[in-house]
């Protein structure tokens, strides 16, 4: 049987998630929340897609060769009967609703997981990294977080290199993409810079991955300073972390060895490049992190300068594979009453 899933919010991510369902033979997304027209989103996905032939709106219901739609203009967890559509999972994609108490209105209103894309803002049940810590699920999980797209390029970086050698602590800045919170133009926001020209700025931000990091990775709580530069592209995110080692002996080519045998344990989601890519030759990667062994470089005795890319849609593809780790475990559960 499908797995039903409901999304709230049907922006950039939603609309890559919506696509990678279709084209999968396992998961339907049976309905929408999102405040925009239905025909105004279904304009969106096909303008977007490189087959919009695929895409067909009758009224409010979204058809695809594999399944069906409803799409409602609901903005507000809680006020989406996901109940009348009978969801296993709400993913929600707005970025938006991260407290519990939103993620609470969507269990009362019938979804029985609900699964942000974005860090948490408080303490939730999981949050759940592929390739790190999919082993520590547990079926009475309800609210849950598959971290960011930069958190996941970060930690499974670390993951890998931690299994090897001794990590004493690190900095790590993303070159990100601007987002759809932030003004094309000079526009009063919550801050001073981020009221600054998305289109024409390179702008400093924070990154919240330091303050789960102690839940995702315990081993480096305390260890770990991220920060976020928004960078005037559209698409594609390019990740600079300087570790720095214990052992003084490791040199790039010996780092980046380390980095290919770790990848190829979990070549699902770390892929590694031998060429000298930019930031669009990563979009369409399904990749979590895609490790750049051309940049790595060595400053000093001990710090590993190390480069990653990584773009939206293999943090959709990360959220697929946290409904499915969660329907097969609830499969087995149920197998074994």
């Amino acid at each position: 049987m499908a797995i039903r899933i409901g999304l709230m919010g049907f922006g950039k991510i939603g609309r890559q998630l919506y696509e990678l369902a279709a084209r999968s033979d396992d998961i339907e997304v049976v309905a929408i929340a999102d405040k925009g027209r239905p025909d105004i989103l279904h304009y969106l996905l096909s303008a977007e897609s490189a087959r919009p032939e695929l895409y067909r709106l009758e009224g409010n219901r979204l058809e695809n060769p594999r399944f069906t739609t409803r799409m409602t203009q609901v903005d507000t967890p809680g006020d989406m009967p996901w109940d009348v559509f009978d969801v296993e999972a709400v993913v929600d994609c707005t970025g938006i609703f991260r407290d519990v108490a939103s993620m609470r209105a969507h269990l009362d209103a019938g979804a029985n997981r609900v699964l942000l894309r974005t860090l948490p803002a408080d303490k939730i049940d999981r949050i759940v990294i592929p390739g790190i810590n999919s082993h520590t699920i547990y079926a009475g999980d309800r609210m849950l977080s598959a971290g960011s797209a930069t958190t996941n390029a970060l930690c499974l970086l670390l993951h890998i290199v931690a299994a090897r050698l001794q990590i004493d602590c690190v900095s790590m800045t993303t070159m990100h993409c601007y987002t759809s919170d932030q003004s094309l133009q000079d526009y009063a926001g919550r801050d001073f810079r981020r009221s600054r020209s998305a289109a024409e700025n390179i702008i400093p931000n924070t990154h919240e991955a330091e303050r789960w990091m102690h839940v995702i990775l315990p081993a480096f709580a305390g260890k770990v300073m991220t920060n976020t530069l928004n960078v005037p592209i559209h698409s594609g995110c390019m990740l600079d972390a300087n570790l720095v080692l214990a052992d003084s002996s490791i040199d790039t080519e010996a780092f980046n060895a380390i980095v290919r045998a770790g990848a190829a344990d979990i070549d699902d989601v770390v892929g590694v490049t031998e060429d000298p890519i930019v930031s669009s030759d990563v979009l369409g990667s399904t990749l979590s992190l895609l490790f750049d062994t051309q940049a790595t470089e060595k400053a000093g005795q001990h710090i590993i300068k190390a480069v990653g890319w990584y773009e939206n849609l293999g943090h959709a593809a990360r959220l697929l594979d946290v409904v499915r780790l969660y329907h097969n475990l609830d499969m087995v559960m149920g197998a074994s009453l």
